[in-house]
């Protein structure tokens, strides 16, 4: 596991006590059933920036700190916990490095600074179809088609296009560009963006370097929502008494929740390992992101079922929060590549 700085250390415990007090899944469980169109609060956003959170990936000179993906990650690991929707992911790692490694002079000035203080919500738009597919992106620099599952798509200042010609920057509120709000089963701010040779401008950063940050900010925020669901089914099965006695002492159950713990475990390498790649330009950042990406996949998915599973009849209400975590992890999971794509991706690049 990785060996975080003092400042490191302070910006999670910061994080950690914010997201408990602030954004607790109370909160999320508010804006959900107050149908917010946005899918996040924008009070609760600016909060973020002021924080700094926002500017982490932005050079100093536009009004960030330029901390890594590593820092970064430590504060996505943290919002997954309470399921805090907000555009951090899509905003402050993604688009963020798509213009740190890829925008103009110009482009820089114009955006970094707005995504530093937070007035500014960007999007990343990728997948055409149903199914994560970048190597069989049909839309050219023409920018005419359709983008679904966008993720903050319908709120965004800024959207990021990801076409077969490579990335493109275009506006909110350029003309070509019209979007539609979708209903997602995790309450999330998702879009689907239709382009009608809409104005835009190329960046230079490649598909698979923007998408590979993305992944691993993803898999950092999963790791987070797996940690904390299987922290609140431990606790259950410490207090949940059955035949008169607790529940955690059937021979079973403690054999399911070690197999989480260790996979947890496990995942966490893989996540930190890919956002230190990430940070140092190691040669092999696709391998540990794919990795990782897959890892913490497969790990919510056995978390959010087994939550389910050892709450039992309540863990199949609204009323509990495990139906909540169950939801995102299934949203996340096939965002940017499932489990199954990135093991063949792993397999690809390691040559097998």
């Amino acid at each position: 596991m990785a060996v975080f700085t003092e400042e490191q250390t302070m910006l999670r415990d910061a994080a950690k006590a914010w997201v408990a007090e602030k954004s607790p899944v109370t909160t999320f469980r508010k804006l959900r059933d107050g149908g917010n169109a946005d899918g996040f609060d924008r009070a609760v956003w600016r909060e973020m920036a002021q924080m700094g959170w926002a500017g982490i990936l932005v050079p100093e000179e536009f009004g960030g700190t330029e901390l890594g993906c590593l820092t970064l990650g430590i504060v996505l690991e943290e919002t997954g916990r309470t399921l805090t929707a907000s555009p951090l992911l899509s905003t402050a790692l993604i688009a963020a490095s798509a213009l740190v490694l890829g925008g103009t002079d110009a482009q820089k000035q114009q955006w970094l600074p707005g995504i530093a203080d937070g007035s500014a919500v960007a999007a990343f738009a990728v997948d055409e179809g149903a199914h994560h597919h970048p190597e069989k992106l049909a839309m050219t620099k023409a920018l005419t088609g359709t983008k679904t599952f966008v993720a903050e798509g319908g709120a965004a200042d800024l959207v990021i296009v990801a076409t077969k010609d490579g990335l493109f920057l275009v506006r909110g509120d350029a003309k070509g560009l019209a979007r539609r709000r979708l209903s997602s089963v995790d309450s999330r701010g998702l879009a689907r963006l239709t382009f009608d040779r809409a104005e835009g401008e190329s960046l230079s950063a490649s598909l698979d370097q923007v998408l590979d940050r993305a992944r691993a900010g993803l898999a950092a925020e999963m790791l987070g929502t797996a940690a904390q669901a299987f922290e609140i089914t431990l606790d259950y099965l410490k207090t949940r008494t059955q035949f008169g006695q607790l529940i955690g002492t059937f021979q079973s159950l403690q054999h399911r929740a070690a197999k989480m713990y260790t996979e947890l475990e496990l995942t966490r390498s893989c996540v930190e390992a890919a956002l230190i790649a990430i940070d140092k330009g190691a040669n092999d950042v696709p391998q540990l992101v794919a990795l990782a990406k897959a890892k913490a996949s497969e790990t919510l998915h056995l978390v959010s079922n087994e939550m389910i599973q050892m709450h039992g009849g309540i863990g199949m209400t609204d009323a509990h929060d495990a139906g909540l975590y169950l939801k995102r992890a299934r949203v996340a999971e096939a965002m940017y590549g499932g489990a199954s794509y990135h093991r063949d991706r792993y397999a690809s690049l390691m040559g097998y």
